[in-house]
């Protein structure tokens, strides 16, 4: 059966910037993608990688796709594309075939509540004490992820003192450091949760390509993978601690759909900031991950992108909006 594809370019950006040890995010922009049958059938991608030279790359590649695409090399090709290209025609050749979405079939599952990501310096603390406040009559532990890596370590060391002594032992911290400690600062910060239930893990203390040093670490503390799944895929099946998976920049969302579908462990899904196409393979990828044997809170950044129709459930909606 024919398909139909068409692009629309998409801009926002963020209420509140991003800032991490690889320096600060302010703007995503990228490709909307409706792929359309000759019967009618819709589905619906985002193409919107963190890489400005990857946008170009996907750029390249969709418009060499031309309007009229073959199933065949679609499925054929996708699998050789960047990872934010596979997922958006992915997940419109998902929506296709009713692999999701579908009212017929599986719905979207709504996100579960998030982990509350801290602001830069020292007004993390005010977050904290809101956030635990707030919590009360929330049934799981709170979660808290905090950026690191940012300042000189003794600021934040002593920050991370201040830290300690407000979250309670219920709640859950995670650190993570986005590849900018070395060898001697990771296992110095280690030191400091040795025994500590509240450490979910440390997320990508090292840089991407320091697997054995990773491995090392994870002797002492749990540590989870994130940059490295980018640089090394074959570690998401290799690895076997917590892996933090970026839908909308992994690749084709079913594969991750369907390990999700079947129990995979020691899974947590993270935003890459979507508008409302992406984000509704967020929500229902982190729902199924709630569900499934290692419950944990996802990574959906709540408040830092705007409201609007741009990032609304409806699809048409955030077509329209872009």
């Amino acid at each position: 059966m024919l398909l139909t594809l068409d692009l629309k370019p998409f801009s926002f950006e963020l209420i509140r910037p991003i800032r991490t040890s690889q320096g600060l995010l302010k703007k995503k922009q990228g490709w909307l993608l409706h792929l359309q049958r000759s019967n009618g059938d819709s589905g619906w991608g985002e193409v919107s990688p963190l890489n400005p030279q990857e946008l170009k790359t996907c750029e390249s590649i969709l418009k060499k796709l031309g309007t009229h695409p073959s199933r065949e090399s679609l499925e054929t090709e996708i699998s050789t594309w960047p990872g934010a290209l596979a997922f958006g025609m992915g997940a419109a050749l998902a929506e296709l075939d009713c692999l999701i979405g579908c009212k017929t079939k599986i719905g979207w599952l709504k996100a579960p509540q998030s982990a509350f990501l801290l602001p830069y310096g020292k007004s993390l603390l005010t977050t904290i004490d809101a956030v635990l406040k707030s919590s009360i009559n929330i049934n799981q532990p709170v979660t808290f992820k905090w950026k690191v890596g940012i300042d000189p370590i003794k600021h934040e060391e002593s920050l991370l003192r201040e830290v300690l002594h407000k979250v309670p032992i219920s709640a859950r911290l995670r650190l993570d450091a986005n590849g900018g400690w070395d060898r001697k600062q990771a296992h110095l910060w280690a030191q400091h949760f040795l025994h500590d239930p509240r450490l979910e893990w440390l997320e990508q203390p090292l840089p991407a390509e320091d697997i054995a040093g990773l491995k090392e670490l994870s002797e002492k503390v749990p540590i989870a993978l994130d940059e490295s799944l980018a640089v090394k895929p074959m570690l998401r099946q290799e690895w076997t601690g917590w892996q933090i998976r970026r839908p909308a920049l992994d690749g084709d969302p079913r594969i991750l759909l369907k390990e999700l579908q079947q129990g995979m462990s020691l899974r947590v899904v993270s935003t890459a900031f979507e508008t409302g196409i992406g984000r509704r393979w967020l929500h229902h990828l982190a729902a199924l991950q709630q569900q499934g044997p290692t419950p944990t809170a996802p990574g959906l950044a709540p408040g830092c992108c705007p409201n609007g129709n741009l990032f609304r459930n409806d699809p048409l909606l955030v077509w329209k909006a872009a």
